[in-house]
């Protein structure tokens, strides 16, 4: 018996599935501003919002005080935001001044190198945005930053929460 046509059309039904794909965040690990080491993988467990921004970005500065909000309402539930800077050494010095001035309690890392944001964003777009779900699956991923953006972002971090 020739089993050929009937493992095509399993096969055919099967691609025809929706499927979801996960793709696992890649692990990092950068300083701080107060130059701690933080490393992606110690945050498992946690939802985390994973956003590149630069202190000369216009758009990242209109977005991060939502961050923020969302950071404060939310870090109870098991929700970090990581907020990773790509300011070069020219700017870099400018990135902790600008943190403690805005009132910023989430984590902000410096990627002076960019070697993380271009794992994540080798356009290097800003502000990017990286959902990661408490597997550690990116599970979203956001570029740029528009008023209004804030909603959709904060409605799936409300969805990741309470799928535990």
């Amino acid at each position: 018996m020739n089993l050929r046509p009937l493992m095509l059309c399993v096969l055919g039904l099967l691609l025809a599935l929706p499927v979801a794909y996960a793709e696992t965040a890649p692990d990092f690990a950068l300083r701080d501003t107060a130059n701690q080491e933080v490393r992606l993988s110690e945050l498992k467990g946690k939802v985390v919002l994973v956003n590149f921004w630069a202190t000369w970005c216009a758009p990242c500065q209109v977005e991060m005080p939502h961050l923020e909000a969302m950071y404060k309402k939310y870090k109870d539930q098991g929700f970090e935001v990581v907020a990773i800077s790509t300011d070069d050494a020219r700017t870099g010095s400018k990135v902790k001044p600008m943190v403690r001035s805005k009132g910023y309690t989430f984590t902000v890392l410096l990627d002076k190198e960019t070697e993380v944001v271009t794992q994540y964003n080798p356009a290097k777009t800003l502000p990017y945005t990286v959902l990661i779900d408490r597997k550690g699956n990116v599970v979203y991923r956001h570029s740029g930053y528009t008023a209004g953006d804030e909603v959709e972002l904060e409605a799936k971090v409300k969805e990741l929460l309470g799928a535990q």
